[in-house]
């Protein structure tokens, strides 16, 4: 999320906009909604498409070398020890972003399921992303756990009716989750996990 606001600050300074608020107004938004609210909501769908086109490629330029090293740490261990449960991705990011991430880090594999905000007719903080991936897992909602970063995403989540745990990976308070880990590592996770009724 960082390089996304470094990302914002760069492109919008060369437009000649500057926004005092990037980081309040970007998390959990589709890009779509992000340049309507940073640069002009008047703006022709073509246009909205290109200013966030031209922001992602920049993201991925500023992320390729340092990609590793901004996974949330032992997230990828995790996964590991899921021992073939369904696991989806749910995400209002761009779809070149996400394979960016998947494919950059050899991640694709480990997950069945992967959906963007483009894929569905309304993103987060609706819930229907992760409606739609649970749908497509084959897993009722009430048996999925979301992981989620952003308020936005937690609204979405709490509203589909999965369990959810807030990861703390940037500052601000993640309300209404039903736990909140700092990262993968963290002890509760698996205290919580252990604790949930079996089959979800």
């Amino acid at each position: 999320m960082p390089v996304h606001m470094e990302a914002w600050r760069q492109y919008l300074n060369g437009l000649g906009k500057a926004s005092i608020d990037i980081e309040g107004r970007m998390h959990g938004r589709r890009n779509d909604e992000i340049v309507a609210a940073f640069i002009g909501d008047d703006l022709a769908a073509a246009e909205i498409f290109e200013h966030g086109a031209a922001k992602e490629r920049l993201f991925r330029d500023m992320m390729k070398p340092q990609l590793q090293r901004h996974l949330v740490p032992g997230v990828i261990q995790f996964i590991g020890r899921l021992n073939g449960a369904a696991i989806g991705l749910a995400s209002n990011a761009e779809p070149a972003n996400i394979d960016f991430v998947l494919d950059g880090l050899g991640l694709r594999s480990r997950f069945q399921v992967v959906v963007d905000g483009h894929q569905v007719n309304r993103p987060k903080p609706f819930p229907d992303i992760y409606w739609r991936a649970a749908e497509l897992l084959r897993v009722p909602i009430a048996d999925c756990i979301v992981f989620e970063d952003s308020p936005t995403g937690i609204e979405a989540a709490r509203a589909s009716g999965a369990h959810v745990v807030g990861v703390h990976t940037h500052p601000g308070d993640l309300p209404k989750v039903d736990l909140l880990i700092r990262d993968f590592l963290d002890p509760s996770l698996d205290h919580w996990m252990q604790s949930l009724p079996a089959g979800v």
